[in-house]
């Protein structure tokens, strides 16, 4: 009985995509009316900006994880252990 229901139900389901069709449309390039938008104004950052970016987030990146690093050896949740340095 349902699943004579759910087949009812995407057979009709297919029925109305096939007649209602929806055409997209990007109102952020066009107008109401149809007409196109102008380019928008960029503002180049160049290398400045990308060093701007870049290393505040390596910083702070490093930071983070400086503190976490000493954290978990003071707590003694992980401790290297001496075997580990095998350089010698």
């Amino acid at each position: 009985m349902a699943i004579s229901r759910l087949t009812r139900l995407v057979v009709h389901s297919k029925h109305i995509a096939k007649h209602e069709r929806i055409i997209p449309r990007r109102t952020a390039t066009t107008t109401p009316t149809g007409a196109i938008l102008p380019e928008p104004e960029k503002t180049p950052f160049g290398l400045l900006g990308l060093v701007c970016a870049v290393v505040p987030g390596l910083l702070i990146g490093a930071a983070i994880s400086k503190n976490i690093a000493n954290f978990l050896e003071e707590n003694e949740l992980f401790v290297p252990s001496d075997d580990d340095d095998d350089d010698d």
